[in-house]
């Protein structure tokens, strides 16, 4: 798997963890920093803390393009890879949009629902698309 695949996974799993545990966005960051059985890698914390000071923005643009769907009926997995996705597609300029996009589909596919992968997928292209008008 590659660096940032991991890092991608990391970020994942801080972020469900800390909003399972009813903690703020990205609360078990600093505690899982300073694991040595838990290794956080910089790329993963630059979307941790990308996902948390950009998070107001980020729902608003998922809420407003998920027909049909609330981002507290979403798997919470699925809104946690759209919220990194969608970072990465808005404020990452050395990642491909395209890249940003196949790596959460394939992060949904490998770990949430059946469906999960294609209603990401469908949403972040949406995102790539209104990136022009979104971003400014």
């Amino acid at each position: 798997m590659a660096a940032r695949t991991k890092s991608r996974k990391r970020a994942l799993d801080i972020l469900f963890e800390s909003e399972a545990q009813n903690l703020p966005p990205g609360g078990t960051l600093a505690e899982r920093r300073h694991s040595e059985d838990y290794p956080v890698n910089d790329y993963a914390v630059l979307l941790i803390e990308g996902v948390v000071s950009h998070r107001d923005r980020l729902d608003e643009i998922i809420s407003s393009n998920a027909r049909d769907w609330t981002l507290d009926r979403m798997p919470a997995v699925d809104r946690n890879l759209l919220r990194i996705g969608a970072f990465e597609i808005l404020y990452v300029d050395d990642v491909p949009d395209a890249v940003a996009v196949s790596e959460a589909v394939n992060l949904a596919a490998d770990l949430s629902t059946d469906e999960s992968s294609t209603f990401v997928n469908g949403l972040l292209s949406k995102i790539v698309q209104l990136k022009p008008t979104l971003i400014g």
